[in-house]
């Protein structure tokens, strides 16, 4: 059966949450198919804020703690979309 979610993040200060945001993602790498990171960027401005886009895989007991595990971390938001 295929499963059909995407994980919605939005993260703030990106600088000073991406280490532990990058480990909770190397922690769960063999659930993740495809990861998307958006910020605003230009010769005078990198935001340091940003949306990051996730296809997991897995079942979604797995998929929902993975959400729970992002949200824990300081600064982030993050949201299961279930396309099933």
């Amino acid at each position: 059966m295929s499963y059909y979610y995407v994980i919605g993040v939005r993260m703030d200060n990106r600088i000073g949450n991406a280490a532990q945001f990058q480990k909770v993602l190397t922690e769960n790498g063999c659930k993740i198919k495809a990861r998307l990171g958006l910020h605003e960027t230009s010769a005078e401005l990198c935001a340091t804020d940003g949306l990051i886009i996730l296809q997991p895989y897995g079942e979604k007991e797995e998929i929902e703690q993975l959400v729970k595990d992002l949200n824990a971390l300081e600064g982030i938001k993050a949201k299961m979309i279930d396309l099933n």
